[in-house]
């Protein structure tokens, strides 16, 4: 299990959107409200942030991972509050028994432009490619970055993302194959290029906010705001700043219902 954020909008510092609001990320590291598996997400922490442009790579995001509690760093009050960005993923985790513990395990995942990150659990991992009917090659199950489900699941969908297929479809494709063969799995995921999100809530809590400009998920509310919304079990959402859009996860391309404001 983990807990998770992701945002897109005008440049805030980290400390806006992780630690300074009173159900932020940090607080959520130590006293989740809606996180039914687990109690405290102690096992390593990371976050993922997209540069100002103009910059020499603009696509391809910064990461900060440790495989420490995220309130031990004594280094992220001051990369919190000096570090400001237009697009943001964080997360802190409570490590799936049998996982890796390394900071390698920590999400966000990258890979080129795209950062990753799974809530959940997937029982019998190193056995779903084969079981799910997606198998992979020697060089793949080599370059797994970290020994844990969460890496496992970024590997089959990334690939699906360099072979070009749309982000919606990737997360869909591995979810349905996955739940078809661990009905138990829980698959909520998060996945950005710093200009849009897609998102899936298979099993575990994710929530959306949609304002003038700018648009977050998470795990759970951060904030008392009222304009928190839940993503229903079982959806795909898409979201950029100003808005957010449900669809059914079996059909992604479906039209789905808008939410928020443009």
């Amino acid at each position: 299990m983990c807990r998770h954020l992701a945002y897109l909008g005008p440049p805030r510092s980290l400390a806006e959107l992780l630690t300074q609001p009173p159900h932020g990320l940090l607080a959520q590291s130590w006293r989740p409200r809606l996180q039914r598996h687990g109690t405290v997400n102690a096992d390593g922490f990371g976050i993922g942030w997209y540069l100002p442009e103009p910059a020499p790579c603009p696509t391809r995001p910064a990461r900060y991972r440790r495989a420490v509690p995220i309130w031990t760093d004594a280094n992220v009050p001051e990369l919190a509050r000096a570090i400001h960005s237009r697009a943001v993923l964080a997360a802190v985790r409570s490590a799936t028994p049998g996982c890796g513990h390394e900071e390698a395990a920590a999400a966000p995942y990258a890979l080129g432009r795209w950062l990753f990150s799974h809530n959940g659990a997937v029982g019998d991992w190193r056995q779903l490619p084969a079981d799910a009917g997606m198998p992979l090659e020697p060089d793949e199950l080599l370059g797994v970055e970290a020994h844990c489900d969460s890496a496992l699941l970024w590997l089959l969908i990334s690939r699906r993302l360099s072979a070009g297929e749309p982000p919606a479809d990737a997360l869909a494709a591995v979810v349905r194959a996955t739940a078809a063969v661990r009905p138990d799995a829980r698959l909520t995921l998060l996945l950005t290029d710093g200009r849009t999100i897609a998102a899936v809530r298979h099993g575990d809590s994710l929530w959306h906010r949609a304002a003038p400009g700018e648009v977050l998920v998470a795990s759970e509310p951060t904030d008392g705001d009222d304009g928190w919304r839940e993503v229903p079990d079982g959806s795909l959402l898409l979201a950029a700043p100003g808005a957010a859009r449900i669809l059914p996860l079996g059909d992604p391309a479906g039209a789905g219902r808008e939410e928020g404001t443009s």
